[in-house]
């Protein structure tokens, strides 16, 4: 197959519930996880975005499943973890303790960690943490959830998707659209569907209609779905509000502990979600790493040259 698009669709060998470790309310999360492609071969980790989005069936075709053991879950709160859209026992600590566990629960001794939005900054942080349990990372879309890019997020982006924007700040009375984030954080906690969901869908809408270079109603039908749209909220929302639970600028600051580990970061340069200067930060930051910019994308994976360089990423990676 040429690394030019995905693999070919493939269903899991083994998937499950991972019950994860008590927090300050008792054990109530529980994890699912899957694994394909080659149960004897190269582990690599797929870590979603948003946070809250969930991963689904199409992130498996990145990974030759000749080579790989593909192993893919729902973070916390998130798709079909359980309970879904909860915030309690939510941290980044949480989520890298969480990695860790299914690790160590499936027998694996080290993996390649592959993640973009969200995903990448899980992954940055999961590999300066747990750096001698990492073979390479692939990161794409690069966020580091400063303060400067979570603005951008709730306000900046009217300068580039008025339409989008408007229709997203539109659902907070204006009294309330000097502070966004704490508004729509008071509707989506909510314990009333009919106060929470359409708030949801307005936020989540909102950053799939901004996630293509050019116009995907299908991307935007998926976004607007019941349970992305509740997790993805309610999980952004519940991190953008604690700074991600990690003091500023914690994932630049400690790139050292993850210098020589191999590292590809492909950037669309038209992202809107998550603007290129991040991603040349972290380069200048972190020059040892390949960085590839593709000139015609926007946010999403999905994006044909964003999904080529990936799947090439991961093909050279086969030897790592």
């Amino acid at each position: 197959m040429a690394s030019k698009d995905l693999y070919p669709e493939i269903e899991p060998f083994d998937t499950g519930m991972l019950k994860l470790a008590k927090g300050e309310h008792g054990d109530l999360h529980q994890m699912y996880y899957e694994q394909s492609g080659n149960p004897k071969g190269k582990a690599v980790v797929f870590l979603h975005g948003g946070p809250g989005a969930g991963a689904n069936a199409t992130h498996r075709r990145f990974f030759d499943p000749s080579v790989y053991r593909i192993v893919i879950f729902d973070q916390r709160g998130s798709g079909r973890s359980r309970p879904l859209g909860e915030i309690r026992d939510n941290t980044t600590p949480l989520l890298i303790a969480d990695i860790e566990r299914l690790r160590q629960h499936l027998g694996i001794d080290t993996w390649v960690v592959f993640g973009g939005s969200w995903g990448s900054t899980l992954a940055i942080a999961y590999a300066e943490h747990h750096p001698d349990r990492v073979r390479a990372l692939a990161l794409r879309g690069i966020f580091l959830c400063r303060k400067s890019e979570i603005d951008w997020f709730l306000y900046g982006l009217k300068e580039l998707a008025p339409e989008a924007w408007r229709n997203f700040s539109g659902h907070i009375p204006e009294a309330e659209r000097g502070d966004l984030l704490t508004a729509y954080h008071k509707r989506l906690m909510h314990p009333d569907a009919a106060v929470h969901m359409p708030a949801a869908r307005a936020w989540s809408v909102y950053e799939g209609s901004c996630s293509t270079l050019l116009p995907s109603p299908e991307t935007v039908r998926a976004f607007a779905g019941d349970v992305l749209a509740l997790g993805l909220s309610r999980m952004e929302a519940h991190y953008f509000k604690n700074d991600i639970f990690l003091p500023e600028n914690f994932l630049l600051q400690n790139v050292d502990k993850i210098r020589k580990i191999p590292t590809v970061i492909v950037q669309g340069r038209y992202d809107l979600v998550c603007p290129i200067r991040t991603a040349d930060e972290l380069h200048q930051a972190w020059p040892e790493a390949t960085y590839q910019v593709i000139p015609d994308a926007g946010h999403s994976a999905m994006e044909p040259g964003i999904r080529a360089a990936l799947v090439a990423a991961m093909d050279r990676f086969k030897d790592a």
